[in-house]
């Protein structure tokens, strides 16, 4: 991950720049911005945070299915607490998990047609109002199908 990292909310009519190494979120409760690492294979997917101690706050992991899917996550050998967003091919959040328990081995299920999931530090969704229906933008989405492109 990146040394530098932030979280910034900004004026809703306000544009940031796509980056590979950055995800944009917005809503009707404003916009933020988190450094992220992208786990595109299964290999990096299955590994996703497991055993790190800390994640720094503006920071999160993306995770990128080659299709759209029914996705589940657990916690095992997860060692601070996540929360989960989940969005569909365009985008659009589908459903919040906050708070996850670390090392807790129920299913937190995401639901259908899950294409991308960012995991971000337990409360920051519920701190910074992200909700489903709120949309994310990154480089790797396809531009054709994304509600909010690059």
């Amino acid at each position: 991950m990146a040394a530098a990292c932030f979280f910034v909310v900004l004026p809703f009519g306000a544009q940031a720049a796509c980056s590979d190494s950055q995800i944009e979120l917005r809503g009707t409760w404003g916009k933020a911005v988190f450094d992220v690492e992208v786990v595109a294979d299964p290999a990096e997917r299955a590994q996703g945070l497991m055993f790190r101690e800390t994640m720094p706050r503006g920071t999160g992991m993306l995770f990128v299915y080659e299709r759209p899917q029914t996705v589940a996550f657990w916690m095992k050998n997860t060692l601070i607490p996540l929360d989960m967003i989940f969005a569909s091919e365009d985008g659009v959040v589908r459903k919040v998990h906050s708070n996850a328990i670390p090392g807790d081995l129920t299913p937190i299920p995401g639901g259908d047609n899950i294409m991308y999931v960012l995991e971000i530090n337990g409360g920051l969704s519920e701190i910074y109002g992200i909700n489903a229906g709120s949309e994310m933008r990154h480089e790797i989405f396809d531009k054709e199908v994304a509600s909010w492109p690059c």
